[in-house]
Order: C-alpha cells, then sequence, then structure tokens
C-alpha cells in the first residue's frame, strides 16, 4: 500500500514539472518505483534526444521529487 501511496505522489510532482517539459516540446513519463527507492522516467519529444537532458533530470526533476518526496533517492532515465 505504501508504494501505490508513493507512486501516486510521484506521479503528481511530475505533472507540476511536465508543463516546463512540454514548452520545450519534451514530456515525461513515469516508469518505474524501484524497491530501493529510485524513480525510473522516459523523457520524451524533444527531451529524448536532447544534450541538457541530465541537467534536466537532476537539476529540475529530480530536485523537486526529492524536496517533496524526501524518501526518493534518485531520478532515472531508462535507456
Amino acid at each position: 500500500m505504501e508504494k501505490e501511496l508513493l507512486e501516486k505522489r510521484i506521479k503528481n510532482v511530475l505533472e507540476q514539472v511536465r508543463p516546463y517539459l512540454q514548452a520545450d516540446g519534451g514530456d515525461v513519463n513515469f516508469v518505474e518505483l524501484t524497491d530501493d527507492m529510485v524513480v525510473m522516467v522516459e523523457l520524451t519529444g524533444a527531451c529524448g534526444d536532447c544534450p541538457h537532458s541530465k541537467m534536466t533530470l537532476k537539476n529540475g526533476i529530480e530536485a523537486v521529487m526529492k524536496k517533496v518526496i524526501p524518501e526518493i533517492k534518485a531520478v532515472e532515465q531508462i535507456q
């Protein structure tokens, strides 16, 4: 049950950052929450192959995610 609640909170955070990504022609999709509290996401559109996507992921999405949900250890992009 705890994991379902966390996933709902994660998706809510992603909804908050999504408009910023969409403004640049990209998007983000939740993939999974691993057992060691790493959020796996897929960056799509312009964000999928942007050279700055790693910075967007770490300084943007991950920073917000960890601030809102301190249990989260990291946000990683699936390959």
